[in-house]
């Protein structure tokens, strides 16, 4: 707190603006890097939800580290009250420069090292002290300015503060991220926040500084907003670096949706990899063994009527359409990004068999979770083919309320299928899927089918995983009724790799390693966790 009665240095009278327009100004200098400051809060969770995962981790982790640290920048800002406007000046373009390059070196610790938490956190810190440090330098210039009292000018920069986190908060998702993506986004809002802080000093504040220190405030940043714009030229190069190192060189496809990050890798259907955010999903490797032991156990019976949930490469929807008397198949897909280079890649659609070229298949771009509860239709088969629920964005597609809707939607002989991850090397996740089905009010059947080549489909499995690939895929039958062993229609046809016998094996290998009270997932306690 400043004290009214103790003489700041200078005078209003020294500004080269009236006390006024000198107010107005510095406010508008916090408004600007109060919504800096925010991008390079949510570049952080965003970006380290996506190298890292599990996003509620990830921001637990940046905003405890950055307020704790905000504090601790509070306490050292005392110290530099007697040169306020030099230090505010130098304090935002350190900011500038370490929020800025923030998202490209986290980017790059975990495509060249593999591991990005050490400085997610390092930046954490070094933003919330830089951000800390703003307010007692700016309560002391807004008072050199126009001399208030106290509490007014508190209440200034906090209303000022707070619509600035507003913008910026909306700014980041709606404008920065989808017209300049991640990295350019950071660099984008360093070089404001460089701009703002240095021409507030230098021009509202310049008779208070010495030739010295305005020397050094142009040097500076000078210096920073060249860095960043060299940065921003450059990244392109960088990223398409970056990427090779961590999917390889044979990237063909790289597309960054207001959902994902969708990146194709191979030449042709025969070496196909399909990444979404970093994580492995398809793998032409040993994709037919997936699926097919995904698909052809919920054929058993009626089919007329098929809804595959997620499966937007169409892989999934391949298998159901060569069964001749599906009549009608309906794939519910959260990114139209998908769905798209589904039908027009040429190797993934080579790979799924053009499925979206077959006139008994409709593609539906939506959430699942809201289209189950908007939909009257009702379907003899329920494939769920989701993103892990390790990830957090999935996690209510593998609650109890989800398996509820979709029991809604099954007609009464009706089965429904869910990957429920590998039970070998992620039994608490398996065996949490199995339980919320049944809390769902269906009736479950766990298997297993081993011959797993890659880390296809893995929750936290990245590009550059250390770890070994699982082994096996993990899967829940379930039915409104009674379900019977998992098996292969008589009808159906000759499956590539798959085999009756390796599912009633697989079914009798998961029964003997059950684990018994296991509590199901729900919207309000959800249990999923990513697991080594």
């Amino acid at each position: 707190m400043i004290d009214q009665q103790t003489p700041l240095r200078g005078g209003a009278a020294r500004l080269p603006v009236r006390p006024r327009t000198g107010r107005f100004l510095v406010l508008a200098a916090v408004f600007i890097c109060a919504a800096c400051g925010l991008v390079y809060e949510l570049e952080l969770v965003a970006l380290a939800s996506y190298l890292i995962g599990d996003s509620v981790t990830q921001a637990s982790v940046v905003l405890s580290v950055m307020v704790f640290a905000m504090g601790i920048g509070s306490l050292l800002a005392k110290r530099l009250r007697d040169r306020a406007a030099v230090g505010f000046g130098l304090i935002e373009a350190a900011l500038a420069l370490v929020g800025g390059t923030s998202a490209l070196t986290l980017y790059a610790s975990f495509a060249w090292l593999g591991e990005s938490r050490y400085a997610l956190v390092g930046f954490s810190l070094a933003i919330g002290i830089l951000i800390g440090a703003e307010i007692p330098l700016l309560m002391t210039l807004i008072q050199r300015v126009d001399r208030q009292d106290a509490g007014g000018a508190v209440a200034d920069l906090f209303a000022a503060d707070y619509v600035g986190a507003l913008v910026g908060g909306l700014a980041f998702p709606f404008l920065l991220l989808p017209m300049l993506g991640q990295l350019t986004g950071a660099l984008f809002t360093g070089t404001v926040n460089a701009a703002a802080g240095g021409a507030l000093v230098l021009w509202v504040f310049r008779r208070d500084l010495d030739p010295r220190s305005r020397r050094l405030l142009i040097l500076v940043n000078g210096v920073v907003i060249l860095l960043l714009a060299t940065a921003s030229v450059l990244v392109d190069d960088f990223e398409r670096a970056a990427r090779r190192a961590v999917y390889g060189s044979e990237v063909r496809v790289a597309v960054q949706t207001g959902v994902q990050e969708i990146v194709l890798t191979g030449p042709g259907r025969g070496s196909l990899d399909l990444y979404l955010d970093g994580r492995l999903r398809v793998s032409s490797r040993d994709e037919h063994r997936y699926h097919e032991a995904l698909v052809h156990p919920a054929m058993k019976g009626p089919h007329r009527r098929v809804l595959i949930l997620g499966g937007g490469d169409g892989l999934a929807a391949r298998e159901v359409l060569r069964y001749p008397d599906v009549e009608c198949v309906v794939v519910v897909e959260l990114d139209p990004a998908v769905t798209r280079l589904a039908r027009t890649d040429p190797a993934l659609s080579a790979l799924n068999g053009h499925a979206y070229e077959d006139p008994r298949l409709t593609a539906v771009s939506a959430d699942a979770f809201t289209w189950l509860r908007e939909t009257h239709d009702r379907y003899d088969v329920v494939v769920s083919d989701l993103p892990d629920p390790g990830i957090t964005a999935s996690t209510k597609l593998y609650a109890a309320e989800f398996y509820g809707l979709v029991a809604g939607a099954l007609e009464p002989g009706g089965r429904l299928v869910v990957h429920a991850g590998s039970p070998s090397s992620r039994p608490a996740t398996f065996w949490t899927v199995e339980a919320s089905v049944r809390a769902g009010g269906l009736a479950a059947r766990p298997y297993r089918v081993e011959g797993r080549l890659t880390g296809f489909a893995a929750g936290p499995d990245r590009a550059t995983g250390g770890t070994e690939a699982p082994r096996d895929w993990g899967f829940v039958l379930a039915a409104r009724r009674a379900v019977g062993r998992p098996g292969i229609d008589p009808g159906a046809p000759v499956p590539r790799t798959l085999e009756e016998r390796e599912l009633l094996a697989g079914l009798r290998s998961v029964e003997r390693a059950r684990q018994h009270g296991v509590l199901p997932s729900t919207l309000v306690h959800p249990r999923y966790r990513e697991e080594p």
